[in-house]
């Protein structure tokens, strides 16, 4: 698979499963559907345009979010326990 069509192609979709699994996280948390899908993407547009408008790598600007002992880095643990950025690569 040429890398560009991996990343650039069909990148997109793997964020629109993410911003659906979001979404549903907060709708299974109470939120009404309309309203968690916006939130869901508005969280993703803005994540994406903090990285490209701050030219921070990921990294920082994740750690700038992150307490120690909050729900960020709860919420972190969770993901990398199931394999979310082993699933990326």
């Amino acid at each position: 698979m040429d890398v560009v069509t991996g990343l650039s192609g069909s990148g997109p979709a793997y964020i629109y499963v993410v911003i659906e699994a979001l979404a549903d996280a907060g709708v299974l948390m109470g939120l009404p559907r309309d309203l968690s899908l916006q939130l869901a993407a508005q969280t993703v547009s803005g994540a994406a345009e903090m990285v490209l408008q701050t030219g921070l790598h990921p990294a920082q600007l994740k750690d700038q979010v992150t307490s120690p002992g909050g729900t960020t880095i709860a919420g972190l643990e969770a993901l990398e326990n199931a394999g979310v950025r082993s699933a990326f690569f």
